[in-house]
């Protein structure tokens, strides 16, 4: 049976949040106690109906991710809601809790990071000899994953030229790591600075973030997988990595799945935060790939290097940045010499709004309210005041645990309790 989905037919998300102390925001490294504690064994996953729990790299991340891909947006955030409570619940007996954004603001990586010691432990430990997966770029740093299905060849190339495009601005709205080692970075978004650089003992790994101009899979092998093989040949005597998992960029083709993975979202401080950030980047998917504001041909005609330039602005001032390339803002429908990455989200919003009304209208309240707010990293700074105590970092923090556990969007949490 054909298994393989056609374009926006179905989702994908992943959810990872760190595993905190209740009274210290320390972190604690206890995924595999917490797995095992429901199934009373060791495991790297928990299948709850429609979310699955999942192990990561290190011990103290959890993910969440929907056990299949589902069309129901509404019903999979709540679906991560009621899992969040059930494991914070159970989190209750090791004195821990949950705690979104992207970045632990204190975590000592050095010191604190312990790698999952259970099944598939062999890939970790040779990620480790070649990386040293001890970095904040490696153990302190949790996104949303965003899985789009595509049929054949030429769903592929639409999907792929439009997400392209739009991977350089997604910081503007979604960057959550602006605080490490108890300072700010100078970045909004640390961790995709992290992301681009942790593994540049193989270049070909990352490559300039943005993918490419490939649009089949034969082009895609030939211009990103192959050349992946080649460089970590030397490292891998046991043949056990496959470019396939190696692949970074920010946005990963999986041609044996038939989807296109987007890896470039900070994760915000709730499920309905995130999933109204998956829904309006859904959306705009929607409007580029049925051509309704520039060409298929235009799309694609854009580089990579062009793009990252883009993308390099965007890591470190998000929603701030001034896109001064109107080339860029026509291929939104803009006729505009520069913008903000705030304004122009503004703008894809509204183009979603006219287009697909029914699909954005559950998300356009959390959505108004994030793009006249700000990032979650603008929003965490604000609150912070430029006070970087330990002790006011743990208290802003401490606002997040709790907009996680009642799916609250982080403004909200602020000026209830003023």
């Amino acid at each position: 049976m054909n298994t393989r989905m056609h374009l926006f037919q179905r989702y994908g998300i992943e959810l990872e949040y760190m595993i905190v102390d209740i009274d210290t925001l320390a972190i604690r490294p206890i995924t595999d106690d917490l797995i095992k504690s429901v199934l009373g064994e060791y495991s790297n996953e928990v299948d709850r109906g429609l979310v699955t729990w999942s192990n990561e790299l290190v011990l103290h991340v959890l993910e969440l991710k929907c056990s299949k891909p589902e069309a129901d947006l509404v019903a999979l955030t709540e679906g991560f809601k009621e899992n969040i409570k059930d494991i914070n619940q159970k989190l209750l007996a090791y004195n821990a809790k949950l705690m979104p954004s992207a970045a632990h603001p204190l975590m000592n990586p050095e010191k604190e990071t312990f790698l999952w010691p259970h099944d598939n432990n062999e890939i970790y430990d040779i990620y480790n000899r070649i990386f040293n997966c001890k970095g904040h770029g490696w153990s302190n740093l949790q996104s949303t994953h965003l899985n789009l299905p595509f049929y054949d060849d030429e769903e592929f190339a639409r999907l792929h030229a439009a997400i392209r495009l739009i991977l350089p601005i997604l910081p503007g709205i979604a960057a959550s790591s602006p605080i490490l080692d108890g300072q700010p970075t100078g970045y909004l978004d640390k961790r995709l600075d992290y992301y681009q650089s942790n593994q540049k003992v193989i270049p070909e790994i990352t490559g300039k973030v943005i993918p490419e101009r490939a649009f089949s899979k034969r082009h895609y092998h030939k211009m990103i997988y192959d050349p992946i093989q080649l460089a970590v040949a030397p490292f891998d005597d046991e043949h056990i990595l496959e470019p396939v998992w190696l692949n970074s960029r920010g946005a990963i083709a999986r041609f044996d799945r038939g989807s296109i993975e987007i890896r470039l979202l900070d994760i915000q401080e709730c499920p309905k935060a995130d999933m109204a950030i998956v829904a309006l980047i859904i959306g705009i998917l929607k409007v580029l790939t049925a051509e309704k504001v520039s060409s298929f041909h235009d799309q694609q005609s854009w580089t990579a290097a062009a793009l990252n330039r883009m993308f390099q602005q965007m890591i470190v001032t998000a929603e701030n940045t001034v896109i001064t390339n109107s080339d860029y803002l026509k291929v939104f429908g803009l006729d505009k010499e520069q913008m903000t990455a705030k304004e122009l989200w503004g703008h894809l919003l509204e183009l979603v709004k006219v287009h697909h009304p029914i699909f954005i209208g559950p998300w356009l309240d959390v959505l108004h309210e994030i793009l006249e707010a700000g990032t979650l990293a603008t929003r965490i700074m604000t609150a912070l005041d430029g006070i970087y105590t330990e002790e006011n970092i743990k208290l802003v923090y401490n606002e997040l645990t709790d907009c996680l556990s009642n799916n609250e969007i982080f403004e909200s949490c602020v000026k209830e309790k003023l």
